[in-house]
């Protein structure tokens, strides 16, 4: 029988990720309307926090089994591919900041939410190589939940979401990571061959994210030469992060 306390360890870290998200509404609360390339850096952040993690999962994940990993990295990104499309968000423009039609912020929710399934799956994966590996990656992902949820705000703020009301939706569009990372622990600790395929499906899932989505849309915020450096500093502090871990 499975033991509660690892499954209790990844449901306490992931939860703990879920719910940094309801800091995204600070920066709004205290500075006000946040300005176009502020968002950017902020998509930016997110981006670079996330291949940061794709990549230490990456590394640390696949010392064998590397072909079903690449297998699996090419399932993740089909799996992306096909939700968005079944959700029809396949081509969602997340700059649409003066769109007032409420299908679009409940379109933006449900984005963030399917963001928020995959980091779940890295969660689990990663606590599935050690426990203090999952732990770095689960506060990784905590840190990139902040400024994720800080764009959503904006979009939610200007939609006259009230700012407490957006924190809720923030947390709650991150519940289903705590759900997928409990479960991913549960379902490969009964079948360790699994760990390779799920180490790439995750990979694959989180590099199609942010190459696809995040990326593109701080591109379109801000200018590209402080995109980049944005991104390659919240990637190298990941990397940093998880050296610095015993």
């Amino acid at each position: 029988m499975l033991d509660l306390d690892p499954i209790l360890t990844v449901l306490a870290w992931a939860s703990l990720a879920a719910f940094a998200a309801g800091l995204g509404v600070l920066p709004r609360a205290v500075l006000g309307r946040l300005p176009r390339a502020v968002l950017g850096w902020g998509n930016a952040l997110a981006a670079g926090l996330m291949l940061g993690v794709a990549f230490v999962l990456l590394t640390e994940g696949l010392p064998t089994g590397i072909g079903y990993g690449a297998l699996g990295g090419a399932l993740g990104v089909g799996v992306v591919l096909f939700t968005h499309a079944l959700t029809g968000t396949a081509e969602l423009d997340l700059n649409a900041l003066d769109d007032l039609d409420p299908a679009y912020g409940y379109q933006v929710v449900l984005v963030n939410t399917l963001h928020a399934a995959w980091e779940g799956v890295a969660i689990g994966a990663a606590m599935l190589v050690s426990v203090p590996f999952g732990v770095s990656m689960a506060v990784a992902l905590a840190i990139h939940n902040v400024p994720e949820a800080m764009v959503l705000t904006e979009i939610l703020a200007g939609r006259g979401v009230r700012l407490t009301h957006a924190a809720a939706l923030a947390v709650g569009a991150n519940l289903n990571q705590v759900m997928m990372a409990v479960v991913t622990f549960a379902v490969v600790s009964a079948a360790p061959a699994a760990l390779p395929w799920v180490v790439g499906l995750a990979v694959g899932a989180l590099l199609q994210l942010l190459l696809s989505e995040l990326l593109p849309e701080s591109y379109h915020q801000a200018g590209h030469t402080s995109i980049a450096l944005v991104a390659l500093l919240a990637m190298g502090m990941v990397v940093a992060f998880h050296g610095a871990t015993p």
